[in-house]
């Protein structure tokens, strides 16, 4: 995901509305997410859709790592040469 621009992703609700085919274009286009305030604070964020599952994906991911972390640290972790065995038990080799 692109960094947002400040002076460019940030918009009024009121502004929002009245544009809001231009800023879904904007979105699309250039990838940033657009924050949207009402009364001068953060409301929302309108994002593109592949970059939002992007953004899933990855926390998916870093979900998964730390779990693979937990285990290991509390000893529920499996040795190298068992993984391999198993793995390569499954697979007929």
């Amino acid at each position: 995901m692109q960094r947002i621009r400040i002076n460019r992703d940030i918009k009024p609700m009121s502004e929002f509305r009245t544009g809001i085919a231009l800023f879904v274009k904007q979105v699309h286009d250039t990838k940033r997410p657009l924050v949207l305030t009402h009364h001068g604070k953060g409301v929302a964020v309108l994002l593109d859709v592949d970059e939002y599952e992007s953004m899933q994906d990855k926390i998916e991911l870093l979900q998964d790592i730390q779990t693979s972390i937990s285990q290991v640290e509390s000893g529920a972790g499996v040795e190298h040469s068992d993984a391999k065995a198993a793995v390569l038990k499954r697979i007929g080799m």
